[in-house]
Order: C-alpha cells, then sequence, then structure tokens
C-alpha cells in the first residue's frame, strides 16, 4: 500500500509505530547533520526527520527533494522534541527509514502556502496547484458538509432529491439563457436551465408533495463578485402550504446550517420586513442590518430655506453616523468623491456635525438657522460626536440606491460589517412588476409563475402596478442567500399574468402551455425556495466572492483560464450542427 495513515492523523499514542506516509513536500531543511522534510496531503502536515548519522545517503536524497515532489516514507513515530502547538500532529516526527520518490514536480509558478504569491489569475490558470492550499481546501471541505447538511435535514422533513433535465427548452422572461444546438434537430436549441421552476411545479403537480435537488443552474449575464455563469442552487419545492409555511421551514433550515457549520445558535425569529421599508429605509432590497443607520427622509424641515439643490429635490435624506463627528475635512471630501463616482452618481454631499454642546455644525450653515438644524438633529436622534451625512436628487429610487452605497461605505469605515456578526432577515411583499424602460412594459420583478397576494387580486385589472407578491427573500448581512414564492398553480391566473406581461395566447401556449395545461388536472396550492449554495458558503467561509468556494471557477470574463474556454469550435463541428458564423470584428 501506499500509506498506512494521513499527514494530518498521527498523535503521540502512535510513537514507536512504524508507519508510511504519502503526500507532497512542503518544504525541506537543512540543519546541521539533520534534514527535515514538511510532508503535506488533504488531511494536515507532518514533519520528517532523516539523520546523517543513520544513513547518509538517504538524507542525501532527502536534500535534494523540491517543493511539491510527491514522495513516499515510511519510518517510526517519536515523541518531538521541539513541539508545534500550532500544528494538530506538532507532538510528534517521523524518523525515516526508506524515501520513494512518486513523481518529481516543477518548480510550481506560485507558493503553495495560506498566504500566496500568486495573483487572481495565475491561481486561476493553475487551479488544480491553487486548490492544495490551505484556506481554498477548507472552504471546499465546507461546501460539502453543507451539502451533507442540507440532505440531512431535508431528509428528515420529508423531501425528495428528484434530478430535472439540463437541457430543456429556452425562456424569454428574465437572464439570457446559454444555448446548445441540437445536431438531430437542426436549426433548433436546448437552453441550460436558469433554474428548474417549471419542472419542480410539475413535481408538484404530479403529486411528489416535497422536492429538492443540489442543481448546477446557468444565466448569461455579466459578472459581479457573488455571480458566476454556473451555479449551484439548493432548490426546493412543497405542495399545500402558504408564505409562512415556506419561510418557517427553511428559516428552520438557516439555523440548523449556522449551528453546525458555524455553532452559532440563533433563538430569534428572523426579522420579516416589507419590501417598501426596506427600499425607504435603506435604499435596497438587501440591507444589511448588522449596523444601524436607517435613512430618515428630510424634505419637511430642509426644503424652504433657500439652499437651491434641496429646495429643488425630489427627495433628501440622509444617515447618522454614531461617534463619527471627529472625521476631518480630508475624510468628508473623500466621502463626497465616494458619493459622486460614476457608478454611485450622486452629485455632491451635505454633512453636518453636532458639537460637544449640541450645537450643530453643518457645510451649508449660511442656508439654514440653528434652529432648522437642531430639528433635523432630532429627526435622526443624534447626540454629540455624531455625524449627519446628507444626499439629495431628482428621483427618490436613485437617490436612495446612493444612500445606501453611501451607508454600507460608512459601516465599513467604521468597523460596523464583523463577518464573525450574523443580522438575518426576510424581505416580503415585493411588487409583482417592474417597469422595463428598454422593453417599455412592465416585467415580473421574480418570474411570471410567482402568485399574486389574494387582497392585491383585484387590482391586475386595474393598476398591475400596484400589485404585491407573495414573494420572500431571505437576506444575511446585506447578501441575498435565498429567495422564492408561493407559485400560481389556477391556469386562468396563469394566463392572466402572461396577458399583463404582454404574451399574447398563442404565445403564451408556445412557450408555456405544458404548464397550463398540467393545471388543467388538479394542481395543488404549491411554493417554494431556493438557496444559493456558493452565497451561503462564501458567507459562512468569511469570503468577498464566491470564486474561493468553487472548485473551478470562471474568473470576471465569464472564461475559464485553465481549459480555455470558451473556445472556437473547428469547421467539422460547426458542419455537423449546421451552424454558419457571421462574426463583426470589434472596432
Amino acid at each position: 500500500m501506499y500509506r498506512t495513515n494521513t499527514c494530518g492523523e498521527l498523535r503521540l499514542a502512535d510513537a514507536g509505530r512504524e508507519v508510511t506516509l504519502a503526500g507532497w513536500v512542503q518544504r525541506v531543511r537543512k540543519m546541521g547533520g539533520m534534514t527535515f522534510l514538511d510532508l503535506r496531503d488533504r488531511y494536515g502536515l507532518t514533519q520528517i526527520v532523516f539523520n546523517n548519522d543513520s544513513d547518509a545517503s538517504l538524507c542525501e536524497a532527502a536534500n535534494h527533494l523540491g517543493r511539491e515532489f510527491v514522495v513516499q516514507v515510511t519510518g517510526t513515530v517519536a515523541e518531538r522534541t521541539s513541539k508545534n502547538p500550532n500544528l494538530p500532529t506538532g507532538d510528534i516526527e517521523i524518523y525515516a527509514n526508506s524515501l520513494r520518490v512518486l513523481n518529481p514536480s516543477e518548480v510550481p509558478p506560485f507558493t503553495i502556502e495560506d498566504e500566496t504569491d500568486g495573483g487572481d489569475d495565475l491561481r486561476m490558470k493553475f487551479r488544480y496547484l491553487d486548490l492544495r492550499r490551505n484556506p481554498v481546501r477548507r472552504n471546499l471541505e465546507l461546501r460539502h458538509r453543507m451539502t451533507m447538511e442540507t440532505r440531512r435535514y431535508l431528509d428528515s422533513k420529508g423531501f425528495l432529491e428528484i434530478e430535472t433535465p439540463m437541457l430543456v427548452g429556452s425562456t424569454p422572461e428574465g437572464a439570457r439563457d446559454f444555448v446548445v444546438p441540437s445536431r438531430m434537430n437542426p436549426g433548433c436549441f436546448y437552453a441550460l436551465p436558469q433554474s428548474p421552476q417549471t419542472l419542480k411545479q410539475l413535481l408538484m403537480v404530479s403529486g411528489m408533495d416535497r422536492y429538492f435537488q443540489i442543481v448546477k443552474c446557468f444565466r448569461d449575464e455579466d459578472l459581479r463578485a457573488d455571480r458566476q455563469p454556473e451555479f449551484t442552487q439548493i432548490d426546493c419545492e412543497m405542495s399545500f402550504v402558504n408564505q409562512d409555511d415556506v419561510i418557517g421551514l427553511f428559516e428552520g433550515m438557516a439555523k440548523h446550517l449556522f449551528k453546525e457549520l458555524r455553532g452559532v445558535e440563533l433563538t430569534e425569529p428572523f426579522v420579516r420586513m416589507p419590501w417598501a421599508d426596506a427600499m425607504k429605509y435603506y435604499g435596497s432590497d438587501k440591507p444589511d442590518l448588522r449596523f444601524d443607520m436607517k435613512f430618515v427622509e428630510l424634505m419637511d424641515i430642509m426644503k424652504g430655506s433657500g439652499f437651491a439643490v434641496f429646495d429643488n429635490a425630489a427627495y433628501i435624506g440622509g444617515i447618522c453616523a454614531k461617534g463619527a463627528a471627529t472625521y476631518t475635512r480630508k475624510q468628508l471630501d473623500q466621502l463626497t468623491e465616494f458619493v459622486k463616482r460614476p457608478q454611485i452618481g450622486a452629485k455632491g454631499m451635505v454633512y453636518a456635525r453636532v458639537e460637544a454642546d449640541g450645537n450643530v455644525k453643518s457645510s451649508v450653515d449660511k442656508f439654514y438657522t440653528q434652529e432648522t438644524l437642531q430639528k433635523m438633529k432630532e429627526a435622526f436622534g443624534a447626540e454629540p460626536g455624531d455625524l449627519i451625512l446628507i444626499l439629495s436628487g431628482d428621483d427618490a429610487m436613485k437617490t436612495r440606491k446612493q444612500l445606501c452605497e453611501l451607508r454600507l461605505e460608512m459601516g465599513n469605515q467604521l468597523g460596523l460589517r464583523d463577518k464573525n456578526k450574523f443580522a438575518c432577515l426576510w424581505v416580503v411583499d415585493f411588487p409583482m412588476f417592474e417597469w422595463s424602460e428598454e422593453e417599455q412594459r412592465l416585467m415580473a420583478m421574480h418570474h411570471p409563475f410567482t402568485h399574486p397576494k389574494d387582497e392585491d387580486i383585484p387590482l391586475l385589472d386595474t393598476d398591475p402596478a400596484a400589485v404585491r407578491a407573495d414573494a420572500y427573500d431571505m437576506v444575511v448581512n446585506g447578501v441575498e442567500v435565498g429567495g422564492g414564492s408561493i407559485r400560481i398553480h389556477d391556469a386562468a391566473l396563469q394566463a392572466k399574468m402572461f396577458e399583463i406581461l404582454g404574451f399574447t395566447p398563442e404565445k403564451a401556449q408556445e412557450q408555456f402551455g405544458f404548464l397550463m395545461n398540467a393545471f388543467k388536472y388538479g394542481a395543488p396550492p404549491h411554493g417554494g425556495l431556493a438557496y444559493g449554495l456558493d452565497r451561503w458558503v462564501s458567507l459562512f467561509a468569511g469570503l468577498d466572492s464566491i470564486r474561493d468556494c468553487i472548485a473551478f471557477p470562471k474568473n470576471n470574463s465569464g472564461r475559464d483560464v485553465m481549459l480555455e474556454a470558451p473556445a472556437a469550435l473547428d469547421q467539422k463541428q460547426l458542419d455537423e450542427l449546421q451552424l454558419a458564423l457571421n462574426l463583426e470584428e470589434k472596432k
């Protein structure tokens, strides 16, 4: 056999045993007549000792080992003279009596250490080497434990794990599809699923009652730190449930994962916040509640005093940063430049300090009396030492989003966004529709199968933009980790939804006839939720990006730089698929 033990399991109780280990050379150190080898595998690291006095040729062979050589070592476990309390195997070492090189290695392009000298692009190109590093390995181990705990929890709740197809039909709503040409059906294309949405609904029609799947999904969209073109969902659906049933079960699942994987026991019910309140007070449908700084609207207080910027504004609002009145003029100027960045788009920022004597000192003092500034202070509940930051604009929604960015930046600067602290909530009562300037029509905010709130159904005929959805998102630390809705299970209501979205009856039948027909055969009330597995793992691992919890991720351009994908097809493959390319040169 190649090994009797792994490099992470031997302890002082094993002293005197002869063992065989196999792994990668982490480092070699020569000290007088002794050579020390750190041998590493997935399970840990063990120190190997070669003694020149005992076997000079063996010691010489060890001296010629390079980093990442794959070797096999046999020797005797002994108590270590100089123990390493930071290493699980730090009480022992192996006195080697044989060494075999299983495979030499070239010098790696970056150091295989916890803190590496490899940049993102280099590490992605040699991802198989990057995966040897402890932080990345631990992320994948965490991912594994999360999937196991997910399966255990959902199995205990009566869910069946059922696979759905990877080759489906393209859908016109939502993000762009990745499409796959069909050789046997020339001119026709499959799509890779953005989610198993309609398929899991059909499983409810079929009587499966409770379904889940840890499933790959695909969206051809611009990438960010929390997005990849292919990602993994914990996809779930339940029959005979309402919104409270779904939220209750999956809040329980979240608490289970926190306890089992992070050792955090969450006993209080998660906050439920209407979407309208989230936008009004935080400018985001995924507010970070680890800290306060709730928006305060100042239209009644700040308008009409001769300051044209505010007098002409459709919205004036601000935040109060506790204890930040010590900010210097330079720091305040930097904050002003921050909100004026093109990706944020504010035209400027007004600030006000609450002095030790309770008076307010503002950057627009000449336009406002102290009496008015005191009213502003009272609106925030501000105290001496606090800093008030104000934005305004001619579009309330846009300005609130700018204020959201300022709030998050202040949270970062003041150290209020601790990755070891968790604030969980449900955002509920989303709008059913949102207006698309590009399409010049209403679009489904979630998807066209979401059920409207029962009391809002009459508004579908009179004011569809005012209709709220039975939809809900779970947000943790300002990250949407999952979302879902109660689904439409009535064919007539589903047809009405397609009509509002601009589908002709013929188009609706062509795209979704299979689902509407299924509803005619006794569809139960049903609803569900999908958690983003990648986001959960990155949240628990304290990562800023989901890439390091995915074994082989794509870069920000959607490319796999290791596999050199996507890549061009050769002409023979194109001919088999009966495809012709018409590529325009980029200017």
